[in-house]
């Protein structure tokens, strides 16, 4: 059976409470015009109308809006068995997991049994997030975190209420986890339905489009800010935070020019990435080409004096944001701007350290190289690693070859041929914990002819 036959599944996963019921009522109940095969966790839970229901045989509901619905009770390959006896009735799969469930495992059925990999092809991984409970939910659940991980596409439910300053907190940590993932808002889990069901896969030019900045490269900080100082003492105040301690350096410039910034900015990509200890910010600190931490405070703000030797220009480069800890500079009680300021993808996460890197590649590589460099580092790294998903330019292939990939175990063949007006290149994402990308795209220029 080719690509094209296989029947595409979508795993439908999210906490307690955050709206997958609702979500799964809306596909059992509207007229949405898709055929949907919908592998219910626990079939008393979703409190469907028995006026829906127009035939039932043994675990299988077929309903009025043209989806069927069946639960698992046992195991999950005997379901799928079980429903693929009825393949005339849909044309999409459905598999909800339980709340406190991670993902993992249930997309690793689509690759580990070879029957249910002849029929069926992972399309897509739904994670609804409850928008306003979600970030208590990170802090004190790793399940959230994995699901928040795996997804393709998140739903923020309950966004109505949230404050819309809130919601783009909320997005931008969550894109820092993942930023590969499409996210819509919704209230009442209320979202047209083939929007989440027919993905289509890994596609790089919807994260761009979505997340231009995706393939820049990653900085240990942040922020940096250029100043013009007067001598003596300035007041750096900031407050509550996500994280105890904040990385700060404070450095002279010649002038607030882009290239000295840029000079200063190799400087202290240097002195942030250094291993060893730091030392934590006093009362005073005195600016220097060390990286300090500033100690965050559990309620209220705290004040540092910054000891300025001379009038000037000087760059402070932030671990995180200024606006995640309400971080500015005073003089005399008279707030200080910065001439000009830039931000940059953090190459760190407060969420035990899941992050996304994206890849691309021009050149065609070795499609031995390729097998002997990605089989090992998934089977080294593979619990690290939760998904890859690619596009692979093989050389004397005129097809493009699509992978993807959940923990260790991969599963991919060549595509579509490529058109005329696309450009050959490689382009993969991982995401998981403790990703190196210099190591990452390292391994994958090793791979070119």
């Amino acid at each position: 059976m080719t690509s094209v036959d296989k029947v595409p599944v979508t795993i439908l996963t999210g906490f307690l409470g955050a709206g997958k019921t609702t979500l799964l009522n809306h596909i059992l109940s509207k007229q949405h015009g898709m055929r949907i095969g919908v592998i219910e966790n626990e079939f008393g839970e979703i409190g469907i109308d028995d006026a829906l229901v127009i035939n039932a045989d043994e675990e299988v509901f077929e309903m009025n809006n043209g989806c069927i619905c069946c639960t698992v009770r046992g195991d999950l390959i005997r379901i799928l068995g079980n429903l693929m006896r009825r393949r005339d009735k849909f044309d999409h799969i459905l598999v909800e997991t339980t709340g406190m469930a991670d993902p993992g495992p249930v997309a690793q059925t689509f690759f580990v049994d070879d029957e249910i990999r002849e029929m069926l092809k992972l399309d897509g991984i739904v994670t609804v997030v409850d928008a306003h409970h979600v970030l208590l939910h990170l802090e004190q659940s790793n399940e959230v975190r994995e699901q928040i991980a795996f997804a393709d596409v998140i739903l923020l439910n309950k966004s109505d209420l949230v404050e819309p300053s809130q919601l783009e907190e909320l997005e931008a940590r969550i894109r820092k986890m993942n930023a590969l993932a499409q996210i819509h808002r919704t209230v009442n889990a209320d979202i047209d339905i083939p929007t989440v069901m027919d993905l289509g896969g890994f596609d790089l030019d919807r994260v761009l489009e979505q997340r231009p900045d995706f393939l820049q490269k990653e900085y240990p900080f942040e922020w940096v800010g250029a100043w013009h100082l007067p001598a003596g003492a300035v007041e750096l105040s900031y407050g509550e935070g996500p994280d105890p301690f904040i990385g700060a350096m404070l450095i002279p410039l010649s002038s607030d020019s882009d290239a000295d910034l840029e000079k200063a900015i190799s400087i202290a990509e240097l002195a942030f990435g250094r291993e060893g200890k730091r030392a934590t910010a006093g009362a005073k600190w005195v600016p220097d080409r060390r990286v300090v931490n500033l100690k965050v405070p559990e309620t209220g703000e705290r004040t540092v004096t910054l000891l300025v030797p001379t009038d000037g220009f000087y760059a402070l480069f932030t671990e995180h944001s200024p606006e995640e800890f309400g971080l500015r500079l005073q003089k005399s009680g008279a707030r200080l701007e910065p001439s000009k300021h830039r931000e940059f993808a953090a190459a760190h996460s407060h969420d035990d350290e899941i992050t996304s890197v994206g890849i691309t590649l021009e050149g065609a590589l070795s499609e031995e190289k390729v097998n002997r460099w990605l089989g090992p580092l998934l089977a080294s790294k593979g619990q690290d690693i939760l998904r890859t998903k690619g596009i692979l330019n093989i050389a004397k292939d005129n097809r493009r070859f699509v992978f993807q990939a959940v923990h260790m175990l991969l599963d991919g063949g060549p595509d579509r041929p490529w058109q005329s007006n696309e450009k050959r290149q490689t382009e993969i994402v991982f995401i998981g914990r403790n990703l190196d990308r210099d190591e990452l795209t390292a391994g994958l220029k090793g791979c070119l002819v």
